[in-house]
């Protein structure tokens, strides 16, 4: 029991004067004071540099647009392979006809070597287009910054074929566009355990 002239042991000091503290802060009782936290990733090991964003579970629609426009765009470049190819075989017989003339082999000539490089870099595409597109659901930056890679020569190369062309352009664009939004970079860098 409490007496009532006796101060108070739990209540502020007798006898000092009230007001602001004069020097430099005294330590207070009690528990310690904790740092405010930082904003974190919802889970550990979460999406690095993406704090609040949950990493997908389900590969996002525009990533899974991406991968389909990246297989599109390798069929339809074996089937203007297969084109180039015939097109060498026809040039091919009718140099080695004798129907031709000597002025004309020269030009037969150049337009072998720019359809076999045309092949080459079609081989190349379409091969580097498929890997790509097959890396979309083990994620990692690779497969992403591959993707664009991709898309980007393939915009390039397409004005060899401008007409049809344009299509390839529309679709690397696209291709590009889903695979950089928020949504595509959250799959990418999703932790893979």
């Amino acid at each position: 029991m409490s007496y009532p002239n006796q101060p108070n042991p739990y209540g502020p000091p007798q006898g000092q004067p009230q007001g602001p503290p004069q020097g430099p802060p005294q330590p207070q009782y009690g528990y310690p004071q904790q740092q405010p936290m930082q904003p974190y990733a919802p889970f550990p090991g979460g999406p690095a540099g993406m704090p609040g964003i949950p990493a997908p579970t389900v590969m996002p629609g525009g990533v899974k647009a991406a991968r389909v426009l990246l297989y599109v765009m390798a069929g339809l470049t074996l089937i203007g392979l297969a084109l180039v190819v015939f097109l060498l075989s026809t040039i091919n017989k009718a140099s080695n006809s004798g129907y031709v003339s000597e002025s004309n082999i020269e030009s037969f000539r150049v337009g072998k070597g720019l359809l076999i490089a045309m092949i080459i870099g079609m081989v190349i595409w379409g091969a580097a287009a498929i890997v790509s597109a097959t890396q979309f659901s083990k994620g990692g930056s690779g497969a992403r910054v591959m993707a664009i890679v991709v898309c980007a020569l393939g915009i390039l190369f397409s004005f060899v074929f401008m007409p049809f062309g344009l299509v390839y352009d529309i679709m690397c664009v696209v291709c590009i566009v889903m695979v950089s939004k928020t949504d595509g970079a959250a799959w990418f860098t999703r932790p893979r355990y």
